[in-house]
């Protein structure tokens, strides 16, 4: 019996100390989570868990503004396509002859149902919902599938990017096999990888060359209604009109702009009232034309001639993608109520009208519009056509500039100056390097085609292409990021894409006849993009090959030989992972360090905009008692860089922030510590972890158990397991002191970045030549020892894109062989 006794306690002892072991566990357990939580002060992670809940342009807006910005949409986005019954008919029938009249009909079913299926079907209903927060364009398709797979060609992704509000991306169909099978092979391919971004960078020359033809089209189309006056003032009044137009690009259109939307509402509601008048004078029998089996006897009827003649019909969409590109100003309802409500109806009334005074006037097709506006209305008509080709031009070219501008933040294209032209619209900006060579272009093509259907031979293919570039990205966008059937998405590329490959093939076979011109822009605008990011690329990759080594710096803080002046200094460089190699070169041509010292990299992020609050991620450079970091400043495609003073302010300001946030987490880690120091443990449950007869001041030693972070440099344990470390009870008190000082060093490490900001600000720029290595292939030294020191030479340098003041600018130079 009292054996039975004596085996009761000893299990009751067992199961206490297995208890007793198990609460210890699910303590440690708990402490570990609270340490993985702050294991690492790091404010990479820790700004970046500050985001905002702004959205984005297409955040739900009440109906009351959606149909003020529907309104302001008609001056901004149908300029082009409103103007084009300005010269489709004239276009499509070349020989000016129609020898049957069955073949209007015929043409007017055409252009009917590519309205109906481009415009209204395709762009309206479908894209504009692949937009970038808002935003939309080649840019903004390539910056989705950017996000969702890593198919940049810069290797500066950090995991913190995609923290941000504006970057995270609602991804269904990541649970879908499909979706992640796609992404991988992107992301695992090279090829893929410069293929999205070769189509990236020709969809955007193809519509900075749009910004060359569409107002030499649209004036000199406009411009023709006094054709009186002989072929030669037809095209020097169009060029004056051209140069003055380019001319007052530098004022902005802001003021100007208010002026748009009336314009091109009254030139809608013209050729809408014309063209019913021709329709039901004429002949309202051309309705049929809404029959597509007409289009089908049309092809019959002529063959090759008809299927040659869809270079001229594809002119009834001209400024489509401007409903995409142009997004950003506006929201999805309001361009869906805009083109639906009033542009849609207002240009299947025009070519109706069109078609109806041809049948009764087949031989007057050469100047078919103008021909068919009554005589009172003639001159009025005319004044309203010229400003709204005017319109439609100088949203083309505003559009060439905002494409440019995202171009720079993504380092596709060489430095040139922006201006800011409007406080109210971000995107409204002016290049002047840019203005004047589209000005000169345009002078030349106009003096050089003259006429309307040459330039149309060229302006079909622009169009036609950004239209294919737009079905295949979408495509992909729908495989990889949206939650979409197979064969919904099989129905989109089959239906578009033959549309679309019809349309190109018969503006490819008029290349001879003008359709070279977009192409030769397109590969001169894709040259220079291409050897620009390559070089970029290749000086990231050759800067993180050669970024500096933490003994490089400690040795140099141990250098007596250094000294520290009063200031900041901001060292400029394009690495975001390390300290860059421009830096030993600094210290060795000038020995010496400011008292503050960041390394600031100014990153583009593939959204449109970033936040304030979540630009600045700072990161301490060891030791810290050097006062060194390291800064990475976000911008979106379409953020602003601030003037000096006003980023000099910011980047101080979060600075201070992240040295108080950062003190926070270390004052909570150091107290976690302390507590565990403290704790009294249960001396008959922890008997297995203390040595007996070791003795310290105060009779025993305490006990402690501690979970190792990734950041503690004592030995390594595994995850989850425990230490035992002896520690004197006179190291406890100590420790205790040391959890307040945080705080306090926090508020003297603020006053002394105050102090050095008020002492002056220095930017440090690395002037870095690049130059191919020897053994390379001569194709890389062409590009690089020519190509791309030609467009360095001949544009801007960083510092007077960043407006660096000159006074407080030290420059070095430094060679990079890549």
């Amino acid at each position: 019996m009292s054996q039975e006794v004596v085996d009761e306690r000893e299990a009751a002892t067992e199961e206490g100390i297995d208890s007793a072991k198990e609460a210890n566990e699910n303590k440690l357990k708990e402490r570990k989570m609270s340490w993985a939580k702050l294991r690492r002060v790091d404010s990479f992670n820790l700004e970046a868990g500050q985001v905002s809940t702004g959205g984005g342009h297409s955040s739900k807006v009440d109906w009351r503004r959606t149909l003020i910005l529907a309104f302001q949409s008609m001056g901004v986005v149908y300029g082009d396509i409103g103007t084009s019954p300005l010269y489709v008919f004239s276009s499509t029938f070349t020989d000016h002859k129609i020898e049957n009249k069955d073949d209007i009909i015929g043409v007017l079913s055409l252009i009917i149902y590519t309205i109906v299926l481009v415009p209204m079907l395709k762009y309206v209903f479908i894209v504009l919902r692949a937009n970038d927060n808002g935003d939309g364009g080649t840019f903004a398709l390539y910056s989705l599938i950017c996000r969702s797979a890593r198919v940049g060609l810069i290797p500066n992704d950090q995991p913190e990017d995609r923290q941000l509000s504006n970057y995270r991306l609602d991804t269904p169909s990541n649970q879908l096999r499909r979706a992640q099978t796609i992404r991988e092979k992107l992301e695992n391919s090279k090829t893929s990888k410069i293929v999205l971004f070769l189509i990236t960078i020709l969809g955007t020359s193809m519509v900075i060359g749009d910004g060359v033809l569409t107002p030499c089209i649209s004036v000199l189309s406009a411009v023709s209604g006094i054709s009186s006056l002989g072929k030669d003032a037809v095209v020097g009044i169009s060029v004056a009109i051209l140069i003055v137009l380019f001319s007052v690009q530098r004022f902005g259109t802001d003021k100007v702009g208010l002026s748009f939307a009336p314009i091109i509402l009254l030139w809608f509601t013209f050729i809408s009232g014309i063209g019913l008048y021709n329709l039901f004078k004429y002949n309202p029998g051309v309705l049929r034309a809404f029959n597509p089996g007409y289009a089908v006897d049309y092809f019959r009827r002529n063959g090759k001639k008809g299927w040659i003649s869809l270079g001229g019909v594809v002119l009834c969409i001209t400024g489509t993608e401007a409903m995409f590109a142009d997004l950003g100003h506006f929201n999805i309802q309001a361009i869906q109520i805009s083109f639906s409500g009033i542009v849609f109806p207002a240009l299947l009334a025009a070519y109706s009208g069109q078609a109806a005074y041809l049948t009764e006037f087949p031989g007057e097709v050469e100047h078919t519009f103008y021909n068919s506006i009554p005589d009172p209305l003639y001159w009025p008509t005319f004044v309203i056509a010229v400003a709204a080709a005017i319109i439609a031009s100088q949203a083309m070219i505003s559009g060439a500039f905002a494409i440019i501008s995202q171009s720079l933040s993504l380092g596709c294209f060489p430095r040139v100056k922006v201006v800011h032209t409007s406080a109210k619209y971000e995107g409204q900006v002016y290049i002047p390097e840019i203005n004047y060579l589209l000005m000169i272009a345009c002078v030349i093509v106009c003096v050089g085609f003259k006429t309307t259907e040459k330039i149309g031979n060229a302006y079909g293919i622009a169009v036609v292409a950004v239209m294919v570039i737009t079905t295949c990205m979408v495509t992909l966008i729908m495989l990889v990021i949206w939650k979409t059937s197979i064969w919904w998405i099989a129905l989109f590329l089959v239906v578009f894409s033959s549309i679309e490959a019809v349309y190109l093939s018969s503006v490819l076979y008029k290349f001879k006849q003008g359709g070279f011109l977009p192409l030769a822009f397109s590969f001169v605008l894709m040259v220079v993009m291409g050897v620009w990011h390559y070089v970029h690329k290749e000086r990231y990759m050759f800067e993180l090959r050669n970024k500096v080594s933490s003994d490089y710096i400690r040795d140099l803080t141990a250098n007596p030989h250094i000294n520290r002046v009063p200031g900041i200094g901001l060292l400029y460089s394009e690495l975001v992972q390390g300290i860059p190699p421009i830096f030993p070169h600094f210290i060795a041509n000038v020995p010496s360090i400011h008292s503050i010292l960041i390394f600031v990299s100014i990153k583009n992020i593939p959204i449109s905009k970033v936040a304030l609050e979540e630009r600045f991620l700072f990161r301490h450079v060891e030791p810290r008692d050097y006062r060194m970091f390291r800064c990475v400043v976000r911008y979106g495609y379409k953020d602003l860089i601030e003037r000096p003073k006003e980023f000099e302010q910011q980047l101080v300001e979060n600075l201070k922030e992240f040295i108080r946030h950062e003190s926070y987490i270390s004052e909570a880690r150091m107290g976690e510590q302390s507590e565990q120091m403290t704790e009294p443990m249960n001396l008959q449950h922890s008997t297995i972890l203390v040595n007996d007869g070791i003795v310290g001041r105060s009779g025993r030693l305490s006990t402690i158990h501690v979970v190792e972070s990734q950041q503690q440099n004592h030995p390594c344990v595994s995850s989850g397991s425990t230490q035992s470390i002896q520690v004197d009870s006179k190291l406890t008190n100590s420790f205790s002191k040391m959890v307040t000082s945080p705080i306090q060093g926090a508020e003297e490490e603020m006053q002394i970045i105050q102090k050095a900001k008020e002492k002056g600000v220095v930017y440090l720029l690395g002037e870095a030549e690049v130059v191919a290595e020897e053994n390379s292939s001569l194709f890389k030294q062409i590009a690089v020892n020519y190509a791309y020191s030609f467009l360095r030479k001949n544009f801007r340098q960083g510092e007077k894109v960043l407006e660096i003041p000159r006074a407080r600018l030290l420059r070095v130079g430094m060679t990079y062989e890549i």
